[in-house]
């Protein structure tokens, strides 16, 4: 089995902590002047940077970046699209809402994209679960039933790339001829959900199933579930999973880092961020929560290890994928082994800052896997 790597676009900011920028719950936190500084300071996602990480990205031979979707983020399909010029082979992992857009707009900008970036887009569903977010865009859908609209959405989607293109009539969409206005190749289509109403439309209408990082033994429970759910559809599905990264030389040097960014959290501002993600109606997100529990020990960030080399850490403030892979380059080799080992193809991945961490992974954990012969 050959491995896929992919990176991450910072468009909520930068920065070396887990406040301030991603996923970080409190997003006015960790900026220059605040009281989470670290050294350095908040690298502002502006198009200079997003460059910078992107063709850092390439450059190392990661295949993609995944480019999130969300109030705090600058838009994923306008940052998407202001790189395509700036690098050369380098994918576009656009996340997106169905309800937010219809099928067919998407089919179009989808169709251009490809034609734009030669074939260099894929896509990456999110239905949503956290109920404040989805009402900021106006979206009223209860969760199971989002589900089942993007189901719609993503037959519409298909459809319409083909020549016949789609006439569709459900409960959320009613369209007529929906086509492309030159139908291009249909970006591969990334879906992840921990809930059961997502197994049937990920087996159904999608390439990948996309995990967030929890211990291998249960990541191969859900590899097995969507299989089946596929295989009963006549149907393949490739596996990833994303996750974080903390790689050095020398484990203890990892995890000394981990320590550093645990010293720097407010246990106050923690507790307010566990008491937001608790709000969230994703299966996913309470799955990240249980693994620490919200509970830990401030000076020791082992305590949060929930699988060898497996670390919870990053949930305890930022919401999303709450794990990281920590460790010395061939203990994290180790860990990506096991995950390859019950079915994962492909991770994408991030770090704090995230040009630096690539260079880490790149330099210390690629090689190890070279060797292995899991990495071309």
């Amino acid at each position: 089995m050959t491995l896929r790597f992919d990176w991450f676009l910072p468009t909520t900011g930068d920065s070396r902590a887990l406040v301030g920028g991603g996923h970080s719950v409190p997003s006015d936190l960790g900026r220059a002047g605040g009281a989470f500084d670290t050294a350095g300071r908040f690298r502002e996602p502006d198009l200079r940077y997003l460059a910078h990480v992107a063709r850092t990205a390439e450059d190392l031979g990661f295949e993609a970046v995944l480019t999130p979707t969300g109030t705090p983020c600058e838009d994923a399909w306008v940052v998407a699209s202001a790189l395509i010029p700036e690098t050369e082979r380098l994918k576009f992992l656009v996340a997106l809402r169905p309800g937010l857009i219809t099928p067919t707009l998407l089919a179009q900008m989808s169709s251009t994209f490809q034609r734009l970036s030669d074939h260099r887009l894929l896509l990456n569903v999110v239905v949503g679960g956290d109920p404040s977010e989805q009402l900021r865009f106006g979206d009223r859908v209860a969760k199971d039933d989002r589900y089942a609209r993007a189901a719609e959405f993503l037959q519409v989607f298909r459809e319409s790339f083909t020549e016949a293109g789609s006439s569709f009539t459900g409960e959320y969409y009613d369209v007529e001829d929906a086509r492309t206005r030159r139908p291009a190749s249909v970006p591969e289509i990334y879906l992840g959900g921990s809930s059961a109403a997502a197994g049937p439309v990920t087996a159904a209408h999608t390439d990948v199933y996309l995990t967030w990082g929890e211990p291998p033994s249960a990541v191969g429970e859900k590899v097995e579930w969507i299989r089946k759910l596929a295989a009963d559809e006549g149907r393949t599905v490739r596996f990833g999973v994303r996750l974080h990264t903390i790689s050095r030389d020398r484990s203890e040097d990892a995890w000394r880092l981990a320590d550093d960014l645990l010293a720097q959290l407010d246990p106050a501002e923690v507790e307010k961020a566990q008491a937001v993600l608790a709000s969230s109606e994703s299966e996913g997100q309470r799955r990240m929560r249980e693994l620490h529990g919200g509970r830990y020990d401030p000076r020791d960030a082992r305590t949060l290890e929930v699988h060898p080399a497996l670390w919870s850490g990053v949930g305890l403030m930022r919401s999303g994928a709450g794990t990281a892979l920590v460790g010395s380059h061939t203990e994290v080799a180790d860990l990506i082994e096991e995950y390859a080992a019950v079915g994962i193809e492909e991770f994408v991945l991030s770090g704090y800052p995230h040009v630096e961490e690539a260079y880490w992974f790149a330099e210390g954990v690629l090689p190890v896997l070279r060797r292995r012969g899991l990495v071309a």
